[in-house]
């Protein structure tokens, strides 16, 4: 009980009302409407990025943060034209906490949805999530084919590069920085160097 109070109090909601899933359980309700290899990396990556932020922010609730990284793109691979809209009914279907759902779908603002990224963890998620696509496009241009080797001098070139990576949108990541009151160049540092933990465990 204690635990499900703290999530609460962290997140200004009051006591969780819904349920809060495991890692295993999100996993395999993220695998039940994905298949594609590249969705789910993306989606583990995403997940251990916002684990390397929450260590360092909130450490008391770094699963939470996982949660939202790694159920952020639910949707996606089923319902493209639905993005951030029918993951909140599937989420809900299950029983999942609102403030869960609001986490996740908030990576969507004023993309697909109107619901605003608002406690700092929702926007890093923001922040973050179209950042991983561009750094992981720069490390295959890399000659280790790594993030080892990237420097974030190499991914702001790339970033400044509109023909590169273009689905990966710089006004996100700008806008990103801007919720989060940090410079572009924090913000990239920051997002490379959590994808650089990870290099060995997701083989990045």
């Amino acid at each position: 009980m204690k635990h499900i109070v703290s999530i609460g109090h962290f997140l200004n909601r009051g006591v969780i009302m819904g349920k809060i899933p495991t890692m295993q359980e999100a996993r395999e309700l993220l695998k039940e409407y994905n298949q594609d290899e590249f969705h789910l990396k993306h989606a583990e990556i995403v997940s251990g990025v916002m684990g390397y932020f929450a260590r360092q922010y909130d450490p008391e609730h770094v699963e939470f943060w996982k949660l939202a990284g790694l159920l952020h793109d639910l949707d996606f691979e089923k319902y493209p034209e639905q993005h951030c809209i029918k993951e909140q009914e599937i989420m809900r279907e299950h029983g999942y906490d609102e403030a869960l759902i609001h986490a996740v779908a908030s990576h969507g603002y004023n993309l697909t949805v109107d619901v605003k990224p608002e406690k700092f963890m929702e926007k890093v998620l923001y922040a973050t999530d179209e950042l991983t696509g561009l750094i992981g496009a720069t490390a295959l241009m890399h000659p280790a084919k790594s993030v080892r080797g990237l420097s974030p001098k190499s991914v702001k070139k790339k970033f400044k590069s509109k023909g590169f990576a273009a689905g990966c949108s710089r006004d996100v990541i700008r806008n990103g920085a801007d919720m989060l009151g940090w410079t572009l160049d924090d913000l990239i540092a920051r997002t490379l160097a959590a994808m650089q933990s990870l290099a060995d465990e997701l083989n990045l």
